[in-house]
C-alpha cells in the first residue's frame, strides 16, 4: 500500500509540473476560479471608500458606515466611539478587521466585515467592506438590500446631529484625508467649533436677511436648476478690509447649512489638473472657501495679455480657475456654494466677477452705529442706551474701525462705562491718526506739485 500510494504521489506531482509547464498561468487562474466558484455557496462583494482612483467618495460605502452602527451588538469584540462638545450622543464605528452580522427578511443573512485591501507609496490605507452572502441571493441584494442600506442610512443622517467639518489639504505624505482613506493632497479635517451664527454676527439687518433669502432659495430651487441646465451651485465674494467678520460669515453661513467647509489655498496647487481632482474630491452639500483670491496666486492677467507666474513651476491659470467654477467641471456636485473672499475687489479680474461665478457681492464693511448697538448689546447686555453712546456713534460715522477692534474692547471689562470709555478712546485714536495720515498725504502732494513745477521750469 505504501509503495502503491509514493508511485500515485510520484504521478500526480509529475503531472502537476507538466501542467504548470504546458498550461498558461492565466488559464490555470482562470479554471481555478470557475471550479472555486461552482463548489462555494458564499461570494464577497467589495464596496470600496473611494471610486476612480480615489478621487470619488463611494456613496454605498458611506452609507453602510452609517447603517452598521446601529447594528453594533455584545457580540462585537472591538469598535470605538467618541463625541464632540456639539453632539447629544454617542458617534460608534467599527474596527478594521471586525465583522458585523446583518439578517433581512425571514432567510437572508449577511456578513459585513471592514477591511484594508492595500496601501499606496505613501503607507496609506485604503479601507473597504466586504459584503459577504449566499450566492442564490445576489438579485435581492442588488435590488433589495442596498437600496435599503442607503435608505436607511439617510434616515438616521437626517434624524442625527452632524457635525459640521472644516476639510484642508493634508499636503503631506501619510497624512490623512479626513474621511480614514489618507492620500497625498487629500483632505484632512477638524470638527468646525466655530460659534459664529446670523444672530450673533453684527451686520446690517437687510443685508443679513438678503443673505439668509438667498440662501433659503438656492436649497429649494434643485428642480429649477436642473430645468434651466444649470449646475446647482451658488458663488459668493465677500470683500472688505480685514477684520470685517469674512470668516465669521462663512462660519454662519456653514452652521445655518449644516454644511462641510473646505478650505482651499491656490498657492498649493501646481497645476490646473490638481483643480479638477480636488474639486470631484469634495462632497455634495458643502462650502468651498478660497480666502484672499486676489493675493493667493499670481494668475495670467487676461486685459494685460501677459503672464505672472507666482513659481515657475506653477502651471495654474485664470483659465482652469474659471472652468472650475463655471464650466463643465463645475458640474461634478450638487448643492454646492462657493465662496471667494477679498481685501480688493478692484483688483480681481473681471471674468471672475459676473454672474454664475460670483453671484452675490457682498460688501463687509467697517463697524457702523447700527453695528455698534448690536455688539453692545451683545458683549455687554445694554439693550437701552448708554449715556457714551451719542459721543461713541458721532465719532463711528468719521473714522473706520472694524467690528473687531470694538469688539476688543468691549470685552476687556465687564463694568460697562470701562468699556464703553474704551470704545470712546479707541474711536479718538483712530481719528487723530486719521488726521494725521490725511496730513502727510496733503504735504506729500504739495510737494509733488512744486517738484513738477520746478522740473518744468
Amino acid at each position: 500500500m505504501f509503495s502503491t500510494y509514493a508511485s500515485f504521489a510520484g504521478s500526480m506531482m509529475l503531472i502537476r509540473s507538466m501542467a504548470n509547464e504546458l498550461v498558461p498561468s492565466p488559464v490555470r487562474n482562470y479554471l481555478q476560479s470557475v471550479i472555486h466558484s461552482f463548489f462555494a455557496k458564499h461570494i464577497t462583494v467589495k464596496v470600496h471608500e473611494h471610486l476612480n482612483g480615489g478621487m470619488i467618495r463611494n456613496q454605498i460605502y458611506d452609507a453602510a458606515e452609517v447603517y452598521l452602527r446601529t447594528k453594533i451588538s455584545p457580540d462585537t469584540k472591538r469598535f470605538s466611539i467618541g463625541k464632540t462638545p456639539k453632539q447629544k450622543s454617542l458617534s460608534i464605528s467599527l474596527e478594521i478587521g471586525e465583522e458585523i452580522l446583518d439578517r433581512f427578511g425571514d432567510d437572508m443573512e449577511l456578513k459585513w466585515k471592514m477591511s484594508i485591501e492595500s496601501q499606496n507609496n505613501y503607507g496609506n490605507e485604503k479601507r473597504l467592506f466586504e459584503l459577504t452572502f449566499n450566492k442564490k441571493f445576489m438579485d435581492r441584494v442588488l435590488k433589495d438590500y442596498v437600496p435599503f442600506v442607503l435608505a436607511k442610512s439617510k434616515e438616521i443622517t437626517d434624524k442625527d446631529d452632524k457635525v459640521v467639518k472644516l476639510y484642508t489639504r493634508a499636503g503631506i505624505p501619510g497624512g490623512d484625508d479626513g474621511h480614514g482613506g489618507g492620500g497625498r493632497g487629500g483632505w484632512g479635517s477638524i470638527n468646525l467649533d466655530h460659534p459664529a451664527t446670523f444672530e450673533t454676527l453684527a451686520m446690517d439687518p437687510e443685508l443679513k436677511k438678503a443673505i439668509i433669502d438667498d440662501l433659503e432659495r438656492f436649497l429649494k430651487r434643485k428642480d429649477f436648476y436642473k430645468e434651466v441646465g444649470k449646475a446647482w451651485k451658488r458663488g459668493y465674494l465677500l470683500y472688505g478690509p480685514p477684520g470685517t467678520g469674512k470668516s465669521s460669515l462663512i462660519a454662519a453661513i456653514a452652521n445655518y447649512l449644516n454644511f462641510d467647509i473646505y478650505d482651499l489655498e491656490l498657492t498649493s496647487l501646481c497645476f490646473d489638473s490638481e483643480l479638477r481632482r480636488i474639486l470631484v474630491s469634495t462632497t455634495n452639500r458643502s462650502i468651498l472657501v478660497i480666502e484672499d483670491v486676489d493675493c493667493s496666486v499670481e494668475m495670467q492677467d487676461r486685459r494685460l495679455g501677459v503672464e505672472r507666474p507666482n513659481d515657475r513651476r506653477s502651471k495654474l491659470t485664470l483659465s482652469g480657475l474659471l472652468n472650475f467654477i463655471d464650466g463643465l467641471w463645475s458640474s461634478c456636485g450638487d448643492e454646492r456654494i462657493i465662496i471667494f473672499t477679498t481685501n480688493y475687489r478692484d483688483k480681481l479680474d473681471p471674468a471672475l466677477l459676473r454672474p454664475g461665478r460670483m453671484d452675490m457681492h457682498i460688501p463687509m464693511s467697517y463697524c457702523t452705529s447700527q453695528g455698534f448697538k448690536f455688539l453692545a448689546s451683545k458683549y455687554l447686555g445694554l439693550h437701552d442706551r448708554h449715556m457714551l453712546f451719542g459721543k461713541i456713534e458721532g465719532l463711528i460715522e468719521k473714522v473706520e474701525v472694524t467690528p473687531a477692534e470694538v469688539a476688543e474692547e468691549l470685552m476687556k471689562s465687564e463694568d460697562a462705562d470701562i468699556a464703553l470709555a474704551g470704545v470712546v478712546n479707541l474711536l479718538k485714536r483712530k481719528k487723530m491718526e486719521g488726521n494725521e495720515i490725511e496730513e502727510v498725504e496733503g504735504c506729500e502732494t504739495k510737494r509733488f506739485k512744486i517738484e513738477e513745477i520746478g522740473g518744468s521750469l
